[in-house]
């Protein structure tokens, strides 16, 4: 299965870090965050990895080169302007195509997921696409009022911890979705989304994931993500 990396982003939020590195490149602990995400690929079976790279990409070509060191063929598909995070799909689908059901996510999460259920369980849902996601909570610190339709108090929660569903950035495709994307033309997973679900009625699944997992996007991400990978290092690189 082919698994496509989204690494072309500026990663302004980690900046000033990222005006001389991109994001994918940033160490944790010994290492860069996305050889851990290859790493972790090639241990559940994936035999193909295609790049979407844009910003500081020489960097990342020159890392990576063709894989050979990663014991998996690594290519790369340059966007020639920012297509945003769905449009470069029918780009890759160009130059490699994506004709069987194929994997993609973000390249600056660290997580001990296990891939191989994920594409399992999209295949058993027999959907459009599935996506990874997690529980998140929020603590609201005040008292949250419940009403009807006439304002009249319906309930009174003090401080509650409300959970939600967040995308964890990664996705499994079926082939048919490319139907939906056009080459050249920014596209936003959201839009994608919301385009297969309220417009095309096709079915899209979400995958339910107990795993550690964090998107490091802010400074303290990045700190909390190199505290963790150092103290369960050999959990996350499937030596455990």
């Amino acid at each position: 299965m082919k698994a496509i990396i989204l690494a072309g982003g500026k990663g302004t939020r980690l900046a000033p870090y990222t005006t001389i590195l991109p994001k994918p490149l940033m160490p944790v602990d010994d290492r860069p965050i996305l050889d851990i995400v290859i790493h972790q690929l090639v241990h559940y079976g994936i035999d193909e990895i295609i790049l979407s790279v844009g910003y500081l990409a020489e960097l990342l070509e020159a890392y990576y080169q063709d894989g050979s060191r990663f014991g998996i063929p690594i290519s790369y598909v340059r966007e020639p302007e920012p297509l945003g995070t769905a449009g470069p799909v029918a780009l890759i689908n160009q130059q490699h195509s994506l004709d069987e059901t194929f994997l993609m996510m973000n390249g600056d999460v660290l997580t001990d997921f296990n891939y191989r259920h994920l594409i399992d369980y999209h295949n058993e849902k027999n959907g459009i696409l599935t996506i990874a996601m997690h529980t998140k909570q929020q603590k609201i610190d005040l008292g949250v009022m419940h009403v009807n339709d006439k304002y009249e108090l319906t309930d009174y929660i003090e401080k509650p911890t409300l959970d939600y569903q967040v995308s964890m950035g990664i996705y499994v495709f079926d082939p048919a979705v490319l139907k939906y994307i056009q080459p050249g033309v920014r596209l936003d997973f959201n839009e994608l989304v919301l385009s297969l679900v309220k417009k095309h009625r096709e079915p899209v699944f979400g995958y339910p994931c107990t795993d550690y997992w964090l998107d490091i996007g802010r400074h303290d991400d990045y700190e909390q993500a190199t505290e963790v990978f150092m103290q369960h290092k050999a959990k996350f690189l499937g030596e455990e």
